[in-house]
């Protein structure tokens, strides 16, 4: 199977816990998007739910399939959140935000009563910290944020660029909140409560893409198949 094969195999496996009646939060991603289109086909087929989308292009792709939307306003509890991740470590710790939506995934995460996480086995690790943990602050006061999180950083021993995200086009990546992400490549962080607990002190900080204590699940895609991590 390619990589995006998986995705879309470990997608169909989470489809199999949602039931006619259920509140979903939607994730955002390459891995998200197979779920979306998957849920979108069993609507179709006579499947009842309300989504809550984590992204505005989550949003229009559910829209486009006809899948019935509702915001948190409305339905401030949802049974379910399905949403792919950049890495997935011990004790299913989650690194999310490569596609630039982690302050809303993490609003509907959670919302929800349980959050199941789908991936392809390359995002499995030992340790956090491969993948540039994403941070959104806001852009007032960028430089004075920055250097915050470099002195938390430096506090745990950690080390590496702080990246102001940008687009192919070489302009600033804004999100769907108007604020900035800085990708931290930390390469490894043995602590990531610890990093979570800090960052969370800065006001400049909206949110960071370390998800810790939400999934209580996920379905990963190899080459051999699906097979679920469960909780420690």
């Amino acid at each position: 199977m390619t990589p995006d094969d998986m995705k879309r195999e470990a997608a169909r496996a989470a489809l199999a816990h949602v039931e006619s009646g259920m509140r979903l939060g939607l994730g955002h991603g390459s891995t998200a998007k197979h779920f979306v289109d998957l849920l979108g086909e069993k609507v179709r087929g006579g499947l009842e739910v309300v989504c809550v989308p984590a992204s505005e292009f989550t949003h229009d792709q559910a829209r486009d399939l006809g899948i019935p939307l509702t915001t948190l306003d409305e339905t401030p509890e949802l049974d379910l959140a399905v949403d792919g991740a950049d890495e997935i470590g011990p004790a299913l710790g989650l690194i999310k935000g490569g596609g630039g939506a982690l302050l809303r995934e993490k609003i509907v995460a959670s919302a929800a009563a349980s959050m199941l996480v789908i991936a392809d086995e390359s995002k499995v690790v030992p340790v956090l910290g491969r993948f540039p943990l994403p941070v959104e602050v806001i852009p007032f006061g960028f430089g004075a944020t920055r250097a915050a999180i470099e002195r938390i950083a430096a506090k745990l021993g950690l080390s590496g660029e702080l990246r102001l995200r940008q687009q192919s086009d070489g302009l600033v990546f804004v999100t769907d909140g108007g604020h900035h992400i800085l990708d931290c490549h930390f390469q490894q962080i043995p602590d990531p409560a610890a990093l979570a607990a800090g960052l969370s002190t800065i006001p400049g900080v909206v949110e960071h893409g370390l998800f810790l204590g939400l999934a209580k699940g996920a379905y990963v895609a190899g080459s051999s198949g699906v097979r679920f991590i469960g909780p420690a």
